[in-house]
């Protein structure tokens, strides 16, 4: 490829790669949008659903948690339901992010983003 250049071969090579790389991570973030986990806490009765990026988009409390004399009881199951959900989403993010390093051939461990 360019013959006669030296190094600019190279060099247009890499740059295509580093396009490419950029592209697949803006695939990767817009798909990231769309997936989805569920935390819980309770056994259950309340449910927190989070994008991978960790933002909250649903919340299922079951009425049955609604006692007046334990509203301390309900918010900690919610707080413990949302922090499952981001704590899920966050390691979702990682392996979503490792797997796509590894279709990249890059070693692994690497961080993405750089």
């Amino acid at each position: 490829m360019l013959k006669g250049l030296g190094g600019l071969g190279d060099m247009a090579k890499m740059m295509k790669s580093a396009q490419e790389m950029q592209a697949k991570m803006a695939e990767l973030q817009e798909q990231m949008d769309q997936m989805e986990v569920t935390g819980e806490s309770g056994a259950g009765l309340v449910k927190a659903v989070a994008s991978v990026k960790g933002e909250l988009k649903s919340l299922d409390i079951d009425p049955s948690i609604f006692d007046p004399n334990e509203k301390e009881v309900v918010e900690d199951l919610i707080l413990a339901a949302i922090k499952d959900a981001q704590s899920r989403a966050q390691e979702r993010m990682q392996k979503e992010m490792e797997r796509m390093a590894e279709g990249m051939g890059l070693p692994p461990g690497m961080k993405l983003p750089f």
